[in-house]
Protein backbone atom coordinates (compact mmCIF):
# COMPACT_ATOMS: atom_id res chain seq x y z
CA UNK A 1 0.00 0.00 0.00
CA UNK A 2 0.84 3.51 -0.24
CA UNK A 3 -0.48 6.91 0.61
CA UNK A 4 1.86 9.22 -2.15
CA UNK A 5 0.42 12.17 -2.83
CA UNK A 6 3.25 12.55 -5.77
CA UNK A 7 1.10 9.38 -7.54
CA UNK A 8 0.16 9.96 -11.28
CA UNK A 9 -3.51 7.76 -11.57
CA UNK A 10 -4.57 6.70 -14.89
CA UNK A 11 -8.31 5.27 -15.55
CA UNK A 12 -8.85 3.38 -18.53
CA UNK A 13 -12.47 4.39 -19.39
CA UNK A 14 -15.32 6.54 -18.17
CA UNK A 15 -17.60 4.53 -16.84
CA UNK A 16 -19.02 4.13 -12.71
CA UNK A 17 -16.26 2.21 -12.21
CA UNK A 18 -13.67 4.56 -13.00
CA UNK A 19 -15.36 7.42 -11.33
CA UNK A 20 -15.62 5.95 -8.24
CA UNK A 21 -12.10 4.92 -8.13
CA UNK A 22 -11.23 8.62 -8.94
CA UNK A 23 -13.53 9.87 -6.09
CA UNK A 24 -11.96 7.34 -3.58
CA UNK A 25 -8.41 8.29 -4.56
CA UNK A 26 -9.29 12.03 -3.45
CA UNK A 27 -11.79 11.26 -0.60
CA UNK A 28 -9.92 8.25 0.92
CA UNK A 29 -6.51 7.94 -0.17
CA UNK A 30 -5.75 11.57 -0.07
CA UNK A 31 -4.66 11.80 -3.84
CA UNK A 32 -4.47 15.01 -5.88
CA UNK A 33 -7.05 15.70 -7.98
CA UNK A 34 -5.05 17.18 -10.45
CA UNK A 35 -2.87 14.06 -10.55
CA UNK A 36 -5.71 11.78 -11.95
CA UNK A 37 -6.69 11.53 -15.25
CA UNK A 38 -9.38 9.52 -17.01
CA UNK A 39 -8.57 8.48 -20.31
CA UNK A 40 -11.75 8.37 -22.67
CA UNK A 41 -12.59 7.03 -26.18
CA UNK A 42 -15.80 8.34 -26.29
CA UNK A 43 -16.55 11.98 -26.26
CA UNK A 44 -19.00 11.61 -23.29
CA UNK A 45 -18.65 9.85 -19.55
CA UNK A 46 -20.43 7.45 -17.96
CA UNK A 47 -20.52 4.26 -19.76
CA UNK A 48 -23.50 2.11 -19.45
CA UNK A 49 -25.19 5.03 -17.60
CA UNK A 50 -26.20 7.01 -20.07
CA UNK A 51 -29.10 9.25 -21.65
CA UNK A 52 -29.19 11.97 -24.52
CA UNK A 53 -31.16 13.83 -27.03
CA UNK A 54 -33.64 16.10 -27.06
CA UNK A 55 -36.91 16.35 -28.25
CA UNK A 56 -36.80 17.12 -32.05
CA UNK A 57 -34.96 14.41 -32.61
CA UNK A 58 -35.73 11.77 -29.94
CA UNK A 59 -34.13 10.82 -26.83
CA UNK A 60 -32.05 7.52 -26.01
CA UNK A 61 -31.23 5.88 -22.74
CA UNK A 62 -29.81 2.81 -23.69
CA UNK A 63 -31.16 1.10 -20.41
CA UNK A 64 -30.93 1.77 -16.76
CA UNK A 65 -29.42 -0.73 -14.07
CA UNK A 66 -32.10 -1.01 -11.16
CA UNK A 67 -31.19 -0.06 -7.64
CA UNK A 68 -32.08 -1.37 -4.01
CA UNK A 69 -31.68 -0.22 -0.34
CA UNK A 70 -28.49 -2.51 0.31
CA UNK A 71 -26.03 -0.98 -2.56
CA UNK A 72 -23.53 -0.70 0.79
CA UNK A 73 -20.55 0.82 -1.74
CA UNK A 74 -22.72 2.98 -4.22
CA UNK A 75 -25.14 4.24 -1.63
CA UNK A 76 -21.65 5.08 0.82
CA UNK A 77 -20.07 7.03 -2.88
CA UNK A 78 -23.19 9.09 -3.59
CA UNK A 79 -23.91 9.84 -0.09
CA UNK A 80 -20.96 12.59 -0.50
CA UNK A 81 -21.51 13.82 -3.68
CA UNK A 82 -24.35 17.00 -4.31
CA UNK A 83 -27.40 16.17 -6.42
CA UNK A 84 -26.67 18.25 -9.87
CA UNK A 85 -30.00 19.74 -9.86
CA UNK A 86 -30.33 20.22 -6.00
CA UNK A 87 -26.96 20.68 -4.87
CA UNK A 88 -28.17 20.95 -0.72
CA UNK A 89 -29.09 17.04 -0.92
CA UNK A 90 -26.40 14.09 -2.14
CA UNK A 91 -27.07 12.16 -4.59
CA UNK A 92 -28.22 9.32 -2.11
CA UNK A 93 -30.65 11.93 -0.17
CA UNK A 94 -31.77 12.56 -3.39
CA UNK A 95 -32.06 9.33 -4.61
CA UNK A 96 -34.11 7.97 -1.57
CA UNK A 97 -36.71 10.48 -1.28
CA UNK A 98 -37.40 10.09 -4.67
CA UNK A 99 -38.05 6.12 -4.06
CA UNK A 100 -39.64 7.12 -1.00
CA UNK A 101 -42.24 9.49 -3.05
CA UNK A 102 -42.41 6.90 -6.10
CA UNK A 103 -42.84 3.36 -4.39
CA UNK A 104 -42.35 0.78 -6.80
CA UNK A 105 -45.56 -1.07 -7.05
CA UNK A 106 -46.56 -2.80 -10.60
CA UNK A 107 -50.13 -4.01 -11.18
CA UNK A 108 -49.37 -4.96 -14.36
CA UNK A 109 -46.45 -7.21 -14.46
CA UNK A 110 -46.89 -9.71 -16.60
CA UNK A 111 -49.02 -9.62 -19.91
CA UNK A 112 -50.74 -11.68 -22.15
CA UNK A 113 -52.89 -11.19 -24.77
CA UNK A 114 -53.23 -7.67 -24.07
CA UNK A 115 -54.29 -8.25 -20.25
CA UNK A 116 -52.69 -8.75 -17.09
CA UNK A 117 -51.93 -11.82 -15.84
CA UNK A 118 -52.59 -13.01 -12.32
CA UNK A 119 -48.71 -13.89 -11.01
CA UNK A 120 -50.33 -13.76 -6.78
CA UNK A 121 -48.39 -17.58 -7.48
CA UNK A 122 -45.30 -18.08 -9.04
CA UNK A 123 -46.29 -21.28 -10.73
CA UNK A 124 -43.40 -23.49 -9.62
CA UNK A 125 -43.90 -27.26 -9.32
CA UNK A 126 -42.55 -28.89 -5.88
CA UNK A 127 -39.57 -29.91 -8.40
CA UNK A 128 -38.87 -26.28 -9.10
CA UNK A 129 -38.90 -25.16 -5.81
CA UNK A 130 -36.28 -28.27 -5.06
CA UNK A 131 -33.96 -26.88 -7.72
CA UNK A 132 -34.07 -23.39 -6.63
CA UNK A 133 -33.49 -24.68 -3.27
CA UNK A 134 -30.56 -26.99 -4.06
CA UNK A 135 -28.88 -24.47 -5.99
CA UNK A 136 -29.06 -22.11 -3.04
CA UNK A 137 -27.13 -24.70 -1.39
CA UNK A 138 -24.59 -26.07 -3.83
CA UNK A 139 -21.27 -24.29 -3.48
CA UNK A 140 -20.11 -22.15 -6.17
CA UNK A 141 -17.20 -24.09 -7.21
CA UNK A 142 -19.91 -26.75 -7.67
CA UNK A 143 -21.75 -24.97 -10.64
CA UNK A 144 -18.67 -24.64 -12.84
CA UNK A 145 -19.27 -22.93 -16.05
CA UNK A 146 -23.19 -24.64 -16.59
CA UNK A 147 -25.81 -22.51 -17.78
CA UNK A 148 -29.59 -22.39 -16.12
CA UNK A 149 -30.57 -24.66 -19.02
CA UNK A 150 -28.75 -27.38 -17.37
CA UNK A 151 -29.95 -27.22 -13.93
CA UNK A 152 -34.06 -26.63 -14.13
CA UNK A 153 -35.81 -28.81 -16.39
CA UNK A 154 -38.14 -27.41 -19.16
CA UNK A 155 -41.90 -26.84 -17.61
CA UNK A 156 -39.51 -23.94 -15.15
CA UNK A 157 -39.01 -22.08 -18.29
CA UNK A 158 -43.05 -21.47 -18.80
CA UNK A 159 -43.37 -20.30 -15.15
CA UNK A 160 -44.56 -17.32 -13.87
CA UNK A 161 -41.38 -16.99 -12.20
CA UNK A 162 -39.21 -17.84 -14.81
CA UNK A 163 -40.76 -14.77 -16.74
CA UNK A 164 -40.45 -12.53 -14.44
CA UNK A 165 -37.09 -13.39 -13.64
CA UNK A 166 -35.50 -13.38 -16.86
CA UNK A 167 -37.15 -9.87 -18.24
CA UNK A 168 -36.23 -8.59 -14.47
CA UNK A 169 -32.49 -9.38 -14.54
CA UNK A 170 -32.08 -10.43 -18.55
CA UNK A 171 -31.26 -13.76 -18.04
CA UNK A 172 -31.58 -16.80 -20.54
CA UNK A 173 -31.94 -19.93 -20.35
CA UNK A 174 -28.08 -20.27 -21.34
CA UNK A 175 -26.69 -17.64 -18.97
CA UNK A 176 -24.34 -18.67 -15.91
CA UNK A 177 -25.86 -20.85 -13.40
CA UNK A 178 -23.59 -19.55 -11.22
CA UNK A 179 -24.87 -16.27 -11.90
CA UNK A 180 -28.28 -17.02 -11.14
CA UNK A 181 -27.42 -18.63 -8.11
CA UNK A 182 -25.92 -14.93 -7.22
CA UNK A 183 -28.73 -13.27 -8.07
CA UNK A 184 -30.47 -15.67 -5.98
CA UNK A 185 -28.67 -15.22 -3.08
CA UNK A 186 -27.45 -11.67 -2.89
CA UNK A 187 -31.48 -10.53 -3.78
CA UNK A 188 -33.67 -13.13 -1.90
CA UNK A 189 -34.74 -10.60 0.52
CA UNK A 190 -36.95 -8.93 -2.73
CA UNK A 191 -38.40 -12.62 -3.46
CA UNK A 192 -41.86 -11.92 -1.51
CA UNK A 193 -42.26 -8.75 -3.79
CA UNK A 194 -40.40 -9.99 -7.29
CA UNK A 195 -44.30 -9.66 -9.14
CA UNK A 196 -44.65 -6.26 -8.42
CA UNK A 197 -41.16 -5.21 -8.49
CA UNK A 198 -41.08 -4.16 -4.70
CA UNK A 199 -38.00 -2.53 -3.14
CA UNK A 200 -36.41 -1.55 -5.89
CA UNK A 201 -35.19 2.34 -5.69
CA UNK A 202 -34.70 4.44 -8.88
CA UNK A 203 -33.18 8.24 -10.08
CA UNK A 204 -35.07 11.61 -10.33
CA UNK A 205 -33.52 11.39 -13.90
CA UNK A 206 -32.08 9.04 -16.43
CA UNK A 207 -28.42 7.57 -14.87
CA UNK A 208 -26.92 9.65 -17.01
CA UNK A 209 -28.34 12.87 -15.29
CA UNK A 210 -28.73 12.05 -11.94
CA UNK A 211 -25.17 10.11 -11.43
CA UNK A 212 -22.75 10.87 -14.00
CA UNK A 213 -23.39 14.41 -14.27
CA UNK A 214 -22.88 15.01 -10.17
CA UNK A 215 -19.63 12.76 -10.07
CA UNK A 216 -18.32 14.09 -13.25
CA UNK A 217 -18.81 17.60 -11.50
CA UNK A 218 -17.27 16.70 -8.25
CA UNK A 219 -14.56 15.63 -10.10
CA UNK A 220 -13.80 18.64 -11.81
CA UNK A 221 -14.07 20.95 -9.57
CA UNK A 222 -11.14 18.74 -7.38
CA UNK A 223 -8.75 19.17 -10.78
CA UNK A 224 -9.86 15.85 -12.54
CA UNK A 225 -8.40 15.54 -16.02
CA UNK A 226 -10.69 13.54 -18.45
CA UNK A 227 -8.88 12.89 -21.92
CA UNK A 228 -12.06 12.18 -24.05
CA UNK A 229 -11.36 10.76 -27.67
CA UNK A 230 -8.55 8.53 -26.15
CA UNK A 231 -8.18 5.34 -26.94
CA UNK A 232 -6.12 2.83 -24.64
CA UNK A 233 -4.97 -0.26 -27.52
CA UNK A 234 -1.99 -1.86 -25.26
CA UNK A 235 -1.10 -1.94 -21.56
CA UNK A 236 2.89 -2.84 -20.99
CA UNK A 237 3.94 -4.95 -18.06
CA UNK A 238 6.94 -6.27 -16.47
CA UNK A 239 5.95 -9.58 -14.95
CA UNK A 240 7.84 -11.69 -12.44
CA UNK A 241 7.29 -15.04 -10.67
CA UNK A 242 7.28 -12.32 -7.47
CA UNK A 243 5.62 -9.01 -9.09
CA UNK A 244 3.33 -7.77 -12.33
CA UNK A 245 4.31 -3.92 -12.95
CA UNK A 246 2.00 -1.68 -15.57
CA UNK A 247 5.25 0.26 -16.39
CA UNK A 248 3.42 2.20 -19.57
CA UNK A 249 0.31 3.15 -21.32
CA UNK A 250 -0.47 3.00 -25.19
CA UNK A 251 -2.94 4.98 -27.06
CA UNK A 252 -4.35 7.26 -29.60
CA UNK A 253 -5.35 10.46 -28.28
CA UNK A 254 -7.41 12.42 -31.43
CA UNK A 255 -5.73 10.11 -33.51
CA UNK A 256 -2.02 10.73 -32.61
CA UNK A 257 -0.56 7.50 -30.98
CA UNK A 258 1.22 8.32 -28.23
CA UNK A 259 2.90 6.80 -25.19
CA UNK A 260 2.22 7.52 -21.07
CA UNK A 261 5.22 5.92 -18.90
CA UNK A 262 4.23 4.88 -15.63
CA UNK A 263 6.69 5.82 -12.82
CA UNK A 264 7.61 4.31 -9.49
CA UNK A 265 4.45 5.54 -8.10
CA UNK A 266 2.36 5.69 -10.80
CA UNK A 267 -0.89 3.64 -11.33
CA UNK A 268 -3.19 2.33 -13.68
CA UNK A 269 -6.90 0.45 -13.05
CA UNK A 270 -8.40 -0.96 -16.22
CA UNK A 271 -11.78 -1.08 -17.04
CA UNK A 272 -11.57 -4.47 -18.95
CA UNK A 273 -14.45 -5.80 -21.23
CA UNK A 274 -17.69 -3.04 -22.03
CA UNK A 275 -21.46 -4.02 -21.78
CA UNK A 276 -22.36 -1.38 -24.13
CA UNK A 277 -19.12 -1.33 -26.43
CA UNK A 278 -20.11 -1.39 -29.85
CA UNK A 279 -23.70 -0.08 -29.71
CA UNK A 280 -25.30 1.92 -32.64
CA UNK A 281 -28.66 3.62 -32.99
CA UNK A 282 -31.50 3.30 -35.70
CA UNK A 283 -34.15 5.66 -35.95
CA UNK A 284 -37.97 5.34 -37.35
CA UNK A 285 -36.89 4.08 -40.46
CA UNK A 286 -33.42 2.67 -40.02
CA UNK A 287 -32.89 -0.09 -38.02
CA UNK A 288 -29.89 -0.13 -35.57
CA UNK A 289 -26.29 -2.07 -37.18
CA UNK A 290 -24.64 -5.12 -34.81
CA UNK A 291 -21.24 -4.38 -34.80
CA UNK A 292 -18.16 -6.64 -34.71
CA UNK A 293 -15.92 -7.09 -31.77
CA UNK A 294 -13.02 -5.54 -33.54
CA UNK A 295 -14.85 -1.84 -33.39
CA UNK A 296 -14.90 -2.58 -29.76
CA UNK A 297 -11.77 -0.52 -27.86
CA UNK A 298 -12.77 -1.79 -24.69
CA UNK A 299 -12.62 -5.82 -25.91
CA UNK A 300 -9.19 -5.60 -28.15
CA UNK A 301 -7.70 -3.81 -24.88
CA UNK A 302 -8.64 -6.52 -22.72
CA UNK A 303 -7.47 -8.92 -25.13
CA UNK A 304 -4.31 -8.13 -25.85
CA UNK A 305 -3.87 -7.48 -22.14
CA UNK A 306 -4.81 -11.01 -21.63
CA UNK A 307 -2.19 -12.49 -23.42
CA UNK A 308 0.50 -11.50 -21.14
CA UNK A 309 -0.77 -13.42 -18.42
CA UNK A 310 -3.06 -16.27 -16.99
CA UNK A 311 -4.22 -14.23 -14.69
CA UNK A 312 -5.36 -11.67 -16.63
CA UNK A 313 -8.61 -13.53 -17.71
CA UNK A 314 -10.11 -14.84 -20.54
CA UNK A 315 -11.99 -12.13 -22.64
CA UNK A 316 -13.10 -14.64 -25.24
CA UNK A 317 -15.35 -16.52 -22.87
CA UNK A 318 -17.62 -13.28 -22.41
CA UNK A 319 -17.79 -11.71 -26.03
CA UNK A 320 -16.49 -14.72 -28.90
CA UNK A 321 -21.44 -15.40 -28.98
CA UNK A 322 -22.86 -12.40 -29.57
CA UNK A 323 -25.79 -13.85 -30.65
CA UNK A 324 -26.00 -15.08 -27.11
CA UNK A 325 -25.49 -11.84 -25.46
CA UNK A 326 -26.86 -9.15 -27.49
CA UNK A 327 -30.44 -7.68 -27.54
CA UNK A 328 -32.25 -4.68 -28.93
CA UNK A 329 -33.42 -1.77 -26.44
CA UNK A 330 -35.59 1.61 -27.67
CA UNK A 331 -36.41 5.01 -26.48
CA UNK A 332 -39.88 6.40 -27.69
CA UNK A 333 -40.52 10.26 -27.17
CA UNK A 334 -43.85 10.62 -27.57
CA UNK A 335 -45.42 14.72 -28.26
CA UNK A 336 -48.78 13.09 -27.70
CA UNK A 337 -50.70 11.56 -23.98
CA UNK A 338 -52.83 8.92 -26.00
CA UNK A 339 -50.14 6.37 -25.05
CA UNK A 340 -49.49 7.10 -21.46
CA UNK A 341 -53.26 7.89 -20.83
CA UNK A 342 -54.11 4.00 -22.48
CA UNK A 343 -51.50 2.31 -20.24
CA UNK A 344 -52.98 4.12 -16.99
CA UNK A 345 -56.52 3.34 -17.81
CA UNK A 346 -56.24 -0.27 -18.95
CA UNK A 347 -53.11 -1.16 -17.22
CA UNK A 348 -53.52 1.19 -14.12
CA UNK A 349 -50.10 2.23 -15.45
CA UNK A 350 -48.29 5.30 -12.92
CA UNK A 351 -45.02 6.13 -14.42
CA UNK A 352 -41.82 5.85 -11.67
CA UNK A 353 -43.72 3.49 -10.02
CA UNK A 354 -45.40 0.56 -12.16
CA UNK A 355 -41.85 -0.21 -13.11
CA UNK A 356 -41.20 -3.42 -16.05
CA UNK A 357 -44.22 -4.56 -17.90
CA UNK A 358 -43.02 -7.87 -19.99
CA UNK A 359 -45.23 -9.14 -22.92
CA UNK A 360 -44.97 -12.89 -22.27
CA UNK A 361 -46.41 -14.10 -25.66
CA UNK A 362 -44.33 -11.36 -27.88
CA UNK A 363 -41.87 -13.81 -29.56
CA UNK A 364 -39.56 -10.93 -28.58
CA UNK A 365 -40.49 -10.97 -25.42
CA UNK A 366 -40.59 -7.22 -25.09
CA UNK A 367 -40.77 -5.57 -21.95
CA UNK A 368 -41.62 -1.62 -21.44
CA UNK A 369 -41.21 1.26 -18.61
CA UNK A 370 -42.15 4.49 -17.72
CA UNK A 371 -40.49 6.55 -15.86
CA UNK A 372 -41.45 9.83 -13.89
CA UNK A 373 -41.48 12.51 -16.15
CA UNK A 374 -39.30 14.36 -17.29
CA UNK A 375 -36.37 11.49 -17.35
CA UNK A 376 -34.26 13.96 -18.96
CA UNK A 377 -33.69 17.58 -17.74
CA UNK A 378 -33.94 19.04 -21.45
CA UNK A 379 -37.06 17.33 -21.57
CA UNK A 380 -40.59 19.79 -21.69
CA UNK A 381 -43.51 19.56 -19.64
CA UNK A 382 -45.54 18.61 -22.84
CA UNK A 383 -43.25 15.48 -23.92
CA UNK A 384 -43.08 12.41 -22.31
CA UNK A 385 -40.23 9.15 -22.71
CA UNK A 386 -40.08 5.61 -21.80
CA UNK A 387 -38.11 2.81 -22.09
CA UNK A 388 -38.11 -0.68 -23.79
CA UNK A 389 -36.11 -3.98 -25.10
CA UNK A 390 -36.83 -7.04 -26.42
CA UNK A 391 -34.70 -10.15 -25.12
CA UNK A 392 -35.10 -12.14 -28.13
CA UNK A 393 -34.22 -10.16 -30.98
CA UNK A 394 -33.37 -13.29 -33.06
CA UNK A 395 -36.71 -14.57 -33.58
CA UNK A 396 -39.50 -13.05 -35.75
CA UNK A 397 -41.94 -10.62 -34.54
CA UNK A 398 -45.79 -11.77 -34.19
CA UNK A 399 -47.32 -9.05 -36.11
CA UNK A 400 -44.12 -8.31 -37.97
CA UNK A 401 -42.16 -10.60 -40.08
CA UNK A 402 -38.92 -9.68 -39.58
CA UNK A 403 -35.65 -10.04 -36.73
CA UNK A 404 -36.35 -7.18 -34.02
CA UNK A 405 -32.97 -6.54 -35.03
CA UNK A 406 -33.69 -5.84 -38.64
CA UNK A 407 -36.22 -3.81 -37.65
CA UNK A 408 -36.58 -0.01 -37.84
CA UNK A 409 -38.10 2.19 -34.90
CA UNK A 410 -41.85 2.36 -36.76
CA UNK A 411 -41.43 -1.74 -37.50
CA UNK A 412 -40.67 -1.96 -33.56
CA UNK A 413 -44.02 0.01 -32.57
CA UNK A 414 -45.88 -1.89 -35.03
CA UNK A 415 -45.46 -4.98 -32.96
CA UNK A 416 -45.51 -2.91 -29.64
CA UNK A 417 -48.96 -1.24 -30.36
CA UNK A 418 -50.16 -4.55 -32.09
CA UNK A 419 -49.35 -6.37 -29.19
CA UNK A 420 -51.41 -3.75 -26.81
CA UNK A 421 -54.20 -3.37 -28.99
CA UNK A 422 -53.66 -0.18 -29.50
CA UNK A 423 -52.75 0.63 -33.06
CA UNK A 424 -56.20 2.29 -33.94
CA UNK A 425 -55.73 4.75 -31.17
CA UNK A 426 -52.07 5.71 -31.99
CA UNK A 427 -52.53 5.98 -35.46
CA UNK A 428 -53.36 9.97 -35.72
CA UNK A 429 -50.36 10.49 -33.36
CA UNK A 430 -47.78 8.43 -35.62
CA UNK A 431 -49.55 9.64 -38.93
CA UNK A 432 -48.77 13.41 -37.29
CA UNK A 433 -44.80 12.52 -36.23
CA UNK A 434 -45.74 13.04 -32.90
CA UNK A 435 -43.83 9.38 -31.90
CA UNK A 436 -39.93 8.70 -32.59
CA UNK A 437 -38.50 5.58 -31.63
CA UNK A 438 -35.00 4.95 -31.13
CA UNK A 439 -34.08 1.43 -31.60
CA UNK A 440 -30.32 0.26 -29.67
CA UNK A 441 -28.37 -2.60 -30.65
CA UNK A 442 -25.97 -3.89 -28.03
CA UNK A 443 -24.25 -6.94 -28.80
CA UNK A 444 -22.53 -7.56 -25.62
CA UNK A 445 -25.38 -5.71 -23.35
CA UNK A 446 -25.55 -9.68 -21.86
CA UNK A 447 -21.93 -10.48 -21.64
CA UNK A 448 -21.63 -10.81 -18.29
CA UNK A 449 -24.01 -13.81 -18.17
CA UNK A 450 -21.91 -15.63 -19.93
CA UNK A 451 -21.10 -19.17 -18.48
CA UNK A 452 -17.67 -19.22 -17.04
CA UNK A 453 -15.65 -20.37 -14.83
CA UNK A 454 -12.62 -19.44 -12.09
CA UNK A 455 -10.15 -17.79 -13.93
CA UNK A 456 -12.23 -16.40 -16.62
CA UNK A 457 -12.41 -13.09 -14.56
CA UNK A 458 -9.15 -11.44 -13.21
CA UNK A 459 -9.36 -10.91 -9.20
CA UNK A 460 -9.45 -6.77 -9.37
CA UNK A 461 -6.24 -6.60 -7.81
CA UNK A 462 -4.21 -9.77 -9.45
CA UNK A 463 -1.57 -11.26 -7.15
CA UNK A 464 1.77 -9.58 -7.29
CA UNK A 465 0.40 -6.72 -8.87
CA UNK A 466 2.38 -3.45 -8.05
CA UNK A 467 0.57 -0.74 -9.48
CA UNK A 468 -2.64 -1.77 -11.36
CA UNK A 469 -6.24 -3.07 -11.04
CA UNK A 470 -8.85 -4.25 -12.93
CA UNK A 471 -12.06 -2.08 -12.83
CA UNK A 472 -15.48 -3.23 -13.82
CA UNK A 473 -18.33 -6.03 -14.35
CA UNK A 474 -15.90 -8.25 -15.76
CA UNK A 475 -13.61 -8.76 -12.76
CA UNK A 476 -14.09 -11.34 -9.87
CA UNK A 477 -15.77 -10.45 -6.88
CA UNK A 478 -16.97 -12.71 -4.28
CA UNK A 479 -20.72 -13.15 -3.88
CA UNK A 480 -22.17 -9.96 -5.37
CA UNK A 481 -23.59 -9.65 -8.44
CA UNK A 482 -22.41 -8.57 -11.68
CA UNK A 483 -24.61 -6.12 -14.31
CA UNK A 484 -25.19 -3.93 -11.24
CA UNK A 485 -24.06 -0.50 -10.45
CA UNK A 486 -23.09 -2.11 -6.70
CA UNK A 487 -20.32 -4.57 -8.27
CA UNK A 488 -18.76 -1.67 -10.32
CA UNK A 489 -18.31 0.39 -7.37
CA UNK A 490 -17.21 -2.44 -4.98
CA UNK A 491 -13.95 -2.79 -7.96
CA UNK A 492 -13.15 0.86 -7.64
CA UNK A 493 -13.29 0.15 -3.40
CA UNK A 494 -11.36 -2.89 -3.83
CA UNK A 495 -8.91 -1.16 -6.26
CA UNK A 496 -8.26 1.69 -4.34
CA UNK A 497 -8.26 0.34 -0.82
CA UNK A 498 -5.68 -2.30 -1.77
CA UNK A 499 -3.27 -0.11 -3.33
CA UNK A 500 -3.60 2.73 -0.73
CA UNK A 501 -3.70 3.36 2.56
CA UNK A 502 -7.47 4.68 3.50
CA UNK A 503 -7.29 3.36 7.01
CA UNK A 504 -11.38 2.36 5.83
CA UNK A 505 -12.41 -1.62 5.56
CA UNK A 506 -14.01 -3.01 2.25
CA UNK A 507 -17.73 -2.79 3.03
CA UNK A 508 -19.17 -6.54 3.31
CA UNK A 509 -21.40 -7.25 0.35
CA UNK A 510 -25.33 -7.84 1.56
CA UNK A 511 -26.29 -11.03 0.85
CA UNK A 512 -30.25 -11.18 1.08
CA UNK A 513 -30.10 -15.13 1.48
CA UNK A 514 -27.52 -15.14 4.93
CA UNK A 515 -30.67 -13.35 6.88
CA UNK A 516 -33.57 -15.89 8.43
CA UNK A 517 -36.24 -13.48 8.02
CA UNK A 518 -35.46 -12.84 3.98
CA UNK A 519 -34.99 -16.63 3.92
CA UNK A 520 -38.23 -17.86 5.95
CA UNK A 521 -40.39 -14.70 3.45
CA UNK A 522 -38.80 -16.34 0.13
CA UNK A 523 -39.59 -19.81 1.17
CA UNK A 524 -43.00 -18.70 1.64
CA UNK A 525 -43.10 -17.11 -1.41
CA UNK A 526 -41.80 -19.53 -3.68
CA UNK A 527 -44.61 -21.71 -2.42
CA UNK A 528 -47.36 -19.32 -2.80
Amino acid sequence: MTQNSSSQVYLVGSGIASLASAIYLIRDAGVRGENICILEQDATAGGALDGQGDPEHGFIARGGRMHEQHFVCYWDLLSSIPSATDPKKSVTEECFGFSKRFTSRSQSRLIKNARILDISSYGLRLQDKLNIIRLNMTPEKLLGNKTIQDWFSAPFFDTHFWKIWESMFAFQKWSSLAEMRRYSLRFMHLFPHLHELGGIYRTVYNQYDAVIVPLQNWLQERGVKFSFGTQVVDIDFTITDSAKTATAIHCIEQGIRKTIPLAGHDYVFITNGSITESTDTGSMTRPAIQKTKETSGAWTLWERIAGKDPAFGHPGVFSDQIDRQKWVSFTLTLHDPTFLRYLSATYGYIPGVSGLMTIVDSNWLLSIVVPAQPHFVNQPANVDTLWGYGLYQDRPGNFVQKRMQDCSGEEILTELFSHLKVTDKMKPALDAGKVNCRPTMMPFIDSAFMPRKPGDRPAVVPAGATNFAFLGLFTEVSNDCVFTVEYSVRTAQIAVYTHFDTGKPILPVYIGGHKIRSLINAVIALTR
